[in-house]
């Protein structure tokens, strides 16, 4: 019975990591069931016995990256004011790159989900990421409510409005601009930020 449960878990981590490989390699990546089976070294009946549909195991790829690359969620950090927590945890999402790494990065992105009509795997990916982003988000806002700090209501409007700030930020990071952008964009993070608390 342990030996059945380690390789269960076993092949179930195969399947993690080879997806994230596949998304580290390239952003835009299709999960496919195939091509991350193969990936894995482990059979198409196996992946999806642990993600029975590829929502499931995007979702999971992604909520396992974002764990990894921010192990730490300031938001839990109540030695410091609200506002100065939910700029922290806004930051986090806002892609690292800049200039002509987000130039490149911006291109992938227009000519796999803009320049044409996107193929079903290529849009489910996009919602995929879309949604844990608006999850973590979401969980950022409701620690602020349990809190106190944020008044009681429905989180994912709020969500949304946040996120369309950092998508621009994002956006901007990619576009020709002065020195000032890290001046700029942090008074931004905070009056959206600001924008939210006050309701």
């Amino acid at each position: 019975m342990t030996e059945t449960t380690s390789a269960k878990t076993s092949s179930r981590d195969k399947i993690l990591i080879a997806a994230a490989a596949m998304l580290g390699e390239d952003p835009t990546a299709r999960l496919s069931v195939r091509a991350v089976a193969a990936r894995a070294g482990v059979s198409t009946g196996s992946l999806r016995h642990h993600f029975p549909t590829q929502h499931a195991l995007q979702d999971a790829v992604l909520a396992g990256i974002y764990e990894t690359v921010f192990p730490g969620d300031p938001i839990h950090d109540t030695a410091l004011p609200a506002r100065d927590r939910l700029v922290a945890c806004l930051r986090q999402l806002l892609a690292p790159a800049t200039g002509e790494e987000a130039r490149k990065t911006w291109a992938t992105m227009y000519e796999t989900y803009i320049a044409r009509e996107p193929t079903e795997e290529a849009r489910q990916a996009y919602l995929g990421i879309e949604r844990q982003m608006r999850h973590r988000v979401e969980h950022w806002l409701s620690v602020l409510v349990d809190e106190g700090v944020l008044p009681r209501g429905d989180n994912a409007p709020r969500a949304r409005f946040l996120l369309t700030v950092v998508n621009g930020l994002t956006l901007e990071r990619a576009l020709p601009s002065t020195e000032a952008l890290l001046t700029a964009e942090t008074a931004t993070l905070f009056a959206a930020a600001d924008s939210v608390l006050r309701g």
